[in-house]
């Protein structure tokens, strides 16, 4: 089922408040909202990206302050996972991600996997980094900006979207589903062949 959501009314109250703006900063601001919120069509689990879409791009932070833009990693498979220390199903699903994906191909030029933390500081990504096990790349997600990009910005996660060496979308998951799963980790392997 496909959901839209309009808002209007909120839309038209920042057009207007920017109207009388002097600063440009604040205008520019008060416009990227009202792009953000004029309309955005979900999937049934929230997404609002779809299968063959350009992945939007967006630079982020990682735990160890180095930054990564999407767009530079074009050439290499790319895996994202959106996560966050109190969602349960993410503690289940990353040691498998670790272990089945990471381990694996965390050595190959071709690939690259971040998991991204959704708002939520340096300090207890790191302490969740640590009781979870894993070691791939975290990246922070302040406000859930980047989440948002991908999917209405109060869907839950966990989310994984893997996107091709042209920088499309191939495969999205949600939750943890072990057959769901094993679909990713043999279309990544297919991938990187």
């Amino acid at each position: 089922m496909i959901k839209k959501l309009l808002i209007p009314a909120v839309a038209a109250l920042a057009l207007f408040a920017s109207c009388g703006s002097n600063n440009s900063n604040n205008a520019a601001a008060e416009t990227k909202s009202v792009a953000d919120t004029v309309a955005v069509e979900a999937d049934s689990v929230g997404y609002i990206v779809k299968l063959g879409d350009v992945a939007p791009d967006f630079t982020c932070t990682l735990t160890d302050g180095k930054e990564v833009k999407l767009s530079d990693l074009r050439g290499k498979v790319v895996m994202l996972q959106f996560t966050a220390s109190w969602c349960g199903v993410c503690r289940k699903e990353m040691p498998f991600i670790e272990k089945d994906i990471w381990q694996k191909h965390k050595d190959n030029a071709n690939f690259a996997l971040i998991g991204i933390d959704r708002d939520e500081p340096v300090e207890t990504v790191l302490k969740f980094a640590e009781t979870t096990g894993v070691t791939y790349p975290l990246a922070l997600d302040p406000g859930a900006d980047i989440f948002a990009k991908y999917a209405v910005r109060d869907a839950g996660i966990t989310r994984n979207v893997l996107i091709d060496k042209e920088g499309k979308i191939v495969m999205m998951t949600r939750l943890y589903k072990e057959d769901e799963f094993a679909s990713l980790v043999q279309k990544i392997d297919e991938m990187l062949k």
